[in-house]
């Protein structure tokens, strides 16, 4: 587990567990109010299947990045056939930042899955394919609003950028009538009534501190300040990091940020200001097919109907996320879905009508090789470098169910999360003075302190007491660290 996040999700939803609480999270027997609990529910059930291990507190994000894909092919398949499908599915999968984050034990990859489950249904919404059927428009309805509620439980606020796709595109469009297929106002009470189910009882139990801290913290306060060193602290620098998502997409969705510049020249060449048709004429309704809504065998002269509508989704995350203070490159993750399936349906047309379609097949299969080589060679490598880690491996033969722990200017989550699955006390962070007095107190208890200053003061502590020492690197602070972990016996 890398600190900080992932031990803190992985953590708290093993005490959500323990306490049979599902309602309002906690770390280290602490309030954790920073995030909704869709994550945490997700562990939770994976401990029950495969046990509390790094494995299941990763496996949610796994399923999680499968079903964004398998979403991704179904939806591209309904807007041009199913190679865009298969070509967009391949391109979200396979980027960098989808690599990383769809093994990691946070709540990013829910949050891309609602949100590309709302674009989708909101897309479904506004093009209205089976405008005969009532029953199918009340699903796509029910499904765009509940995919709003789940991705507010997954991550907050930001789940609900759909709907200001779908408003920026009847705006544009001055198509009024749109908006009543919409039914906006029962729509969004039914996103927080079932928003509601969680927030009020967790509201309740928290005496308001989940709204206080989840929304306005971690929500308004990620907006108008830093977190965690995370963005810029004055203007000068607020300024400067403006282009930050602009630059940091070329990393972000590697390898085919490679065909970004020839994608923005491809739209900026298709552009044809003020055109935009939402609606089909009657006599090419149902003709869809493999080529697409409308009988459209992919982008016509100015932007179609799908390009204006993933470009707005794609321009509205990015935008946000650069006027926040706060910065962290996979902000912008839940635009990737949409960065896909506008680049596979370019790149399709352009493989057809140029006869070259061997490029996206070896860079998908060079790329794969590499991030499964990757997956599979790097982990045990790196692994004695993570002293929290290394320590556990070494004592866990020695520890025992009642131990306490402390620790001495080293607090890191992965502490908490590697030894709490052996021992039942929480760890408690104290300052040198302390240590001496914590480890004389009755009963079996050990403490991890730098390895200096466990010398120091544990230079002549009782012969039956062992020590075990690792030498790592705190990730989170970017330093070298050199701990000792002191164990007192029953």
């Amino acid at each position: 587990m890398i600190d900080r996040d992932e031990p803190r999700f992985a953590e708290a939803s093993r005490e959500m567990t323990e306490r049979g609480d599902y309602i309002v999270p906690r770390f280290n027997n602490q309030l954790r109010l920073d995030k909704p609990p869709l994550a945490y529910w997700a562990q939770a059930a994976s401990y029950r299947i495969f046990g509390e291990n790094d494995f299941a507190a990763r496996f949610p994000s796994a399923l999680a990045a499968a079903f964004t894909a398998l979403s991704i092919l179904a939806w591209g398949a309904r807007i041009g056939g199913e190679k865009i499908g298969w070509w967009a599915a391949i391109i979200f999968t396979l980027s960098l930042q989808t690599f990383l984050h769809a093994k990691a034990a946070v709540a990013d990859m829910w949050l891309v899955l609602f949100v590309t489950l709302a674009n989708w249904t909101g897309y479904e919404l506004i093009e209205n394919r089976e405008a005969r059927s009532e029953k199918w428009r009340t699903k796509w309805w029910l499904a765009f609003y509940f995919s709003l509620a789940l991705g507010f439980l997954a991550k907050g606020p930001i789940a609900w950028t759909p709907l200001l796709t779908v408003s920026a595109i009847i705006i544009y469009a001055r198509d009024w009538p749109l908006a009543r297929r919409f039914k906006f106002l029962p729509g969004i009470l039914l996103t927080l009534a079932v928003v509601a189910l969680w927030g009020i009882p967790a509201l309740i139990q928290t005496h308001g501190e989940f709204f206080a801290i989840g929304i306005g913290r971690h929500v308004i306060g990620r907006s108008f300040a830093t977190m965690e060193g995370h963005g810029a602290n004055s203007l000068e620098m607020y300024l400067l990091l403006l282009p930050f998502y602009f630059v940091t997409v070329f990393v972000s969705f590697f390898p085919w940020s490679i065909k970004l510049p020839w994608l923005t020249c491809k739209l900026w060449r298709k552009r044809k200001p003020g055109v935009i048709r939402l609606r089909q004429p009657a006599s090419a309704q149902g003709s869809g097919g493999s080529r697409g809504y409308g009988g459209q065998a992919g982008p016509g002269p100015g932007y179609s109907r799908i390009d204006n509508y993933l470009l707005a989704g794609i321009a509205i995350i990015f935008v946000i996320f650069t006027l926040v203070k706060t910065k962290l490159p996979h902000y912008t993750l839940p635009a990737f879905p949409l960065l896909a399936l506008l680049l596979a349906r370019y790149w399709t047309e352009a493989a057809i009508s140029e006869n070259r379609r061997s490029t996206f097949t070896s860079i998908a299969v060079t790329t794969a090789a590499i991030w499964i080589a990757i997956a599979l060679v790097l982990p045990p490598l790196v692994a004695r470098f993570f002293p929290a880690y290394q320590l556990f491996q070494e004592s866990r033969a020695s520890l025992q169910r009642n131990m306490q722990f402390a620790s001495v200017e080293f607090e890191e989550p992965s502490l908490v999360w590697y030894f709490r699955s052996r021992v039942k006390g929480f760890l408690t962070p104290l300052n040198k003075r302390r240590a001496t007095e914590f480890m004389s107190l009755s009963g079996p208890r050990f403490i991890i302190l730098p390895t200096p200053v466990a010398g120091t003061l544990f230079a002549n502590s009782p012969q039956h007491w062992r020590f075990f020492s690792t030498s790592g690197f705190n990730i989170a602070k970017g330093k070298r660290v050199d701990l000792t972990l002191v164990l007192k016996p029953e």
